[in-house]
């Protein structure tokens, strides 16, 4: 089972179920809770008309004096009374009056006149000056609705302390079963409601998590496989600690692994330099000719130059490959960037006898480092220079192709072998120059390259139609560098 469906599930079941109990106990206290509120209600109107009997009761003229005329007189009122959404259009209650002994003097309803009902909880209860009430079903001896039964005691008007009788106030339990069918529906329907937003509220927490979690297993998937990719975004919680000790396990690994590398690369490129310093070191110990002192002096010289700009361009490069995604990202115009490529190359183009022309550049812009891409530029006209023979010309432009926007320098030069065209971009990796024999420090390419990368565009060298070598640098038009390239 993933972990986001446990989240869910666990997230779910501890408010689920705590929100189904909680809607259970409110809906089991509906019931009980209405009742004891009739009662109460009950308990009112039994003391008040318990008050109001008991001078017909004294006289014995209860079955015909005031009390019974008015109580049937307000039976047969048509109340259009709408209680709660609810109409109720009659009175519900039923008055029964009991002598001191309990027999049954007066019934609102004309059915137990005459009957004891000393022994009923109500009326038992109240002859002994306790608070007396019961609930019962509506037939005596028969299982169905049942009816509340409340007493209150009828004492002598003469003194107010003598019992003379009791009366009970009744009240059918089915009278109030419409309120508490609806206040237990609305709990229910509410509660529904409410587990709902729990399953919502567990969806949005269980993808807040998920998602930096997502986030962190792309993040390892794209470093074991070698991918650049930016450290994962900052969280003040649990999952952006990890992720931040993941990024940091990441660079020390990648440092430690990287310096090996480094060293390893740039010892393994001064042995051939270093050594032709010790031969020549090594003549010139000896007696010489005035020529040969002068070459092997320059071949110093010239291995010292090859050091130097090996040791720089490793830096630089090494500088390029460590930014797994853009540190700058500003608007280029392309004219503006080639011009400025082809200025910083006059000065070596004239002493190379060689002319570097613009041609046919589109007003557009590209986002990115501008000092990476004019870098990248030298580094392509500088190979171009190298290659080209007095007199040529090197062209540069920039065409639009699918969606970004392709940078070309163009020579005339020897070409390149076909052995060599799958190993132009290895670090270290360069050809002869012509005339000369001479080579690079073989890092230009491997820099242009890393420099499209971190653009997330790509670089090509490909056989120039008519002879010589195209160069070609091609960018996105977007917004390059935020999120590399899976």
């Amino acid at each position: 089972m993933r972990l986001v469906l446990k989240l869910f599930l666990g997230f779910f079941l501890i408010t689920g179920i705590a929100a189904f109990f909680v809607m259970r106990v409110f809906v089991n206290e509906v019931k009980p809770g209405v009742r004891q509120a009739m009662e109460s209600t009950l308990v009112d109107g039994a003391n008040v008309l318990a008050e109001m009997a008991a001078a017909d009761v004294k006289a014995g003229t209860i079955r015909s004096g005031s009390f019974t005329r008015n109580l049937a007189k307000a039976r047969q009122r048509d109340l259009k009374a709408m209680v709660w959404r609810f109409p109720k259009r009659s009175l519900d209650y039923r008055v029964t009056i009991t002598d001191a002994k309990g027999i049954v003097i007066y019934d609102s309803l004309g059915r137990d006149l005459g009957r004891d009902n000393s022994r009923w909880n109500d009326v038992y209860r109240t002859l002994r000056g306790e608070y007396g009430a019961r609930s019962s079903p509506e037939i005596a001896g028969e299982e169905g609705d049942t009816v509340m039964h409340v007493a209150a005691p009828v004492y002598d008007p003469a003194d107010g302390r003598t019992l003379i009788g009791v009366l009970s106030l009744a009240q059918p339990n089915r009278s109030i079963d419409p309120f508490i069918a609806a206040s237990q529906r609305a709990i229910i329907e509410r509660g529904a409601w409410l587990i709902g937003l729990s399953a919502l509220v567990g969806v949005l927490v269980t993808m807040w998590l998920t998602t930096g979690l997502g986030q962190l297993s792309r993040y390892a998937r794209a470093v074991s496989a070698g991918e650049p990719v930016p450290p994962p975004r900052r969280r003040r919680d649990e999952i952006g600690d990890l992720g931040q000790a993941l990024e940091t396990m990441r660079r020390k690994l990648e440092g430690k692994a990287y310096v090996e590398q480094y060293v390893q690369s740039l010892t393994h490129e001064m042995k051939s330099p270093l050594a032709a310093i010790r031969g020549a070191a090594e003549l010139l110990q000896e007696p010489l000719p005035e020529a040969d002192r002068v070459h092997f002096a320059r071949s110093i010289v010239d291995q010292q130059e090859r050091l130097t700009e090996t040791i720089d361009k490793l830096l630089a490069l090494a500088e390029v490959e460590q930014h797994g995604w853009l540190q700058t990202r500003d608007p280029i115009a392309l004219p503006v960037l080639l011009a400025d490529a082809a200025a910083a190359a006059q000065v070596r183009a004239q002493a190379a006898g060689v002319q570097v022309r613009i041609g046919s550049v589109p007003d557009l812009q590209v986002q990115g480092d501008g000092y990476l891409l004019r870098q990248a530029l030298h580094n392509l006209i500088d190979n171009a220079i190298a290659f080209s023979p007095s007199g040529a010309e090197i062209a540069l432009q920039a065409e639009v192709d699918g969606q970004g926007v392709r940078l070309q320098v163009a020579d005339r030069g020897a070409g390149i072998p076909d052995y060599a065209r799958e190993r132009v971009f290895e670090r270290f990796y360069s050809l002869a120059r012509p005339g000369s024999g001479r080579r690079s420090s073989g890092l230009g390419l491997p820099f242009v390259q890393e420099v499209a990368r971190l653009h997330d565009g790509r670089a090509s060298v490909d056989v120039r139609e008519g002879g010589g070598t195209v160069a070609s640098l091609w960018l996105p038009l977007g917004a390059p560098g935020q999120r590399p390239r899976r």
